[in-house]
């Protein structure tokens, strides 16, 4: 008997993958978590049944949420994620050494705890001495800060659930605040095939509070349509506008210096999301 998990993507579109075994199964105190072994993508995390993170893949997702921002910002000392319980956000951040303290707010402590003993390549920079973790809301962490980071990084679900909020105008407008002078923020905003909406939506809030509003890419296989977005939102500093030697050697499996300003060369039916 072969046992598969399939995540419906939309009503009547779906990726699978096959299941050597169910490691957790959990309702947690916000949503349903599961931690499966799969075949072709090794352990694999879902919340609420959509796909997070796999052994196989996770590093282009984390590589392009890290990198891009701080290879833009020229001196980015304080981090903030929001979300990003799995850990792989705050094992690329660490890899800078501009970077004095990455401080990680994920509302949902269960899921840190599951990748800590599943996903233990990932969750690798917890105890790392420049990382402080919170478990709470970030939403709020955000709404009671103010200019107290130079870069920050939303590694949300997809917005259902607790993440909702965290794809609304008001929530950007805390992002400015919570941001210094110069500072910058990048978040993840699903994918362009059955998403379009959603991303024209938040590249719109976005671009009318902060006078950069970039759109970037990044293949991922597990999720939706393979295709995904990342919007960034900064107050000085444009990803376009990077010099040569702001870069420096990090090991990276995905992201490269020339990749970096690639990444913002969309298709045309993307390009398109971005104009009024």
């Amino acid at each position: 008997m072969e046992l598969w998990y399939t995540e419906k993507q939309t009503k009547s579109f779906g990726i699978t993958a096959k299941i050597k075994q169910t490691l957790v199964t959990e309702q947690t105190a916000y949503q349903q978590l599961e931690m499966l072994e799969t075949e072709e993508f090794g352990n694999m995390l879902t919340l609420d049944g959509m796909v997070m993170t796999t052994e196989k893949d996770e590093f282009v997702y984390h590589e392009m949420v890290a990198h891009v921002p701080l290879f833009t910002h020229p001196c980015p000392k304080r981090i903030l994620v929001v979300g990003g319980g799995d850990g792989g956000v705050i094992r690329e951040v660490v890899k800078h050494p501009e970077v004095e303290k990455v401080t990680l707010v994920e509302i949902d402590g269960r899921v840190i705890e599951h990748s800590k003993k599943h996903l233990p390549t990932i969750a690798a920079a917890f105890t790392h001495p420049k990382v402080e973790v919170i478990v709470g809301d970030g939403f709020m962490h955000i709404a009671e800060s103010r200019d107290a980071y130079d870069v920050i990084m939303v590694d949300s679900t997809e917005p259902v659930g607790p993440a909702v909020k965290l794809f609304e105008k008001g929530f950007y407008e805390g992002l400015s605040r919570a941001l210094k002078e110069d500072g910058l923020f990048i978040a993840q905003t699903d994918n362009p095939w059955f998403k379009a909406d959603l991303i024209r939506q938040v590249f719109s809030d976005v671009n009318e509070i902060f006078p950069i509003t970039r759109l970037y890419t990044a293949n991922v296989p597990t999720y939706p349509s393979g295709l995904w977005t990342f919007t960034m939102g900064s107050k000085a500093y444009d990803p376009l506008e990077v010099t040569a030697e702001r870069f420096h050697e990090i090991e990276t499996k995905y992201y490269t210096e020339r990749l970096h300003k690639a990444a913002f060369v969309l298709p045309k039916f993307v390009e398109a999301l971005t104009k009024k």
